[in-house]
């Protein structure tokens, strides 16, 4: 489903991602662990677009498509979402608005028919079941006055409302509490899990993967994979540290 081949990306000037090779199949989930500075946002950035971060040398390419080549409007449309590690607050925009433009835009992209307000609610009342968000946060402006905790549940809301082939997920259990932590990590079972669905979960701790089980663990150092394994992986990680690999 994602294939990156020898990519290289910078941001002002500063070299950060050096040669990064990875391919996720559909049906998996790879997680991604490594120091401070290695390079994990930043490679989520680039796939999900983010300006001012400039690939140098390389290819992604996913489902068939020169990723690169979209803007981020169009990779959401193709199916990649991307979770952030500070998910952002938008004042005087309520995030079932938002939610509902964001998922007809895709639609529309896509030749489908709009939702109407009743399909939408019906759907958004889904997702908040899953995540365990009660619907009238979804009245308040988009992540304003949120914890930590419910800002990355409202998140993953907005992942199944999309409706993602592709999650990458950047240090989702950041933040969050024992039992957040348990409510995320089924949400993004619930949603993600599935013969035609991948994620990419960066992480530095290993406490999310008991939840969402990785197929394939990566260390990633320096900008590139230095280590690949299976999840008992992760836990050597958490006992030995980055140093042994990195």
């Amino acid at each position: 489903m994602l294939k990156i081949e020898n990519l290289h990306a910078e941001i002002d000037g500063k070299q950060i991602l050096n040669g990064l090779t990875l391919e996720v199949g559909a049906g998996e989930v790879h997680a991604i662990m490594g120091p401070n500075g290695a390079g994990k946002s930043t490679l989520g950035y680039v796939l999900g677009g983010r300006p001012g971060y400039e690939v140098t040398q390389g290819s992604v390419t996913f489902k068939g498509q020169d990723l690169l080549a979209l803007e981020p409007h169009e990779r959401a449309a193709a199916g990649m979402f991307l979770g952030f590690q500070y998910p952002v607050e938008i004042p005087g925009v309520s995030f079932a608005q938002f939610l509902r433009e964001a998922v007809n835009a895709q639609h529309k992209s896509r030749g489908e028919e709009a939702l109407s307000g009743g399909e939408f609610l019906k759907l958004a009342k889904e997702k908040a079941g899953l995540l365990r968000l009660d619907m009238d946060m979804l009245k308040r402006p988009v992540n304003v006055g949120f914890s930590g905790g419910e800002k990355k549940r409202a998140e993953m809301v907005q992942m199944g409302i999309l409706d993602p082939s592709f999650a990458v997920l950047d240090e989702t259990d950041s933040g969050l509490d024992i039992d957040a932590l348990r409510i995320v990590g089924e949400g993004i079972n619930a949603i993600m899990r599935a013969p035609d669905k991948a994620v990419l979960l960066i992480t530095h701790y290993q406490r999310l993967l008991d939840y969402v089980k990785p197929d394939v663990v990566h260390v990633l150092a320096k900008g590139r994979i230095v280590k690949t394994g299976g999840p008992e992986l992760a836990l050597e990680l958490e006992e030995q540290g980055y140093e042994a690999v990195a």
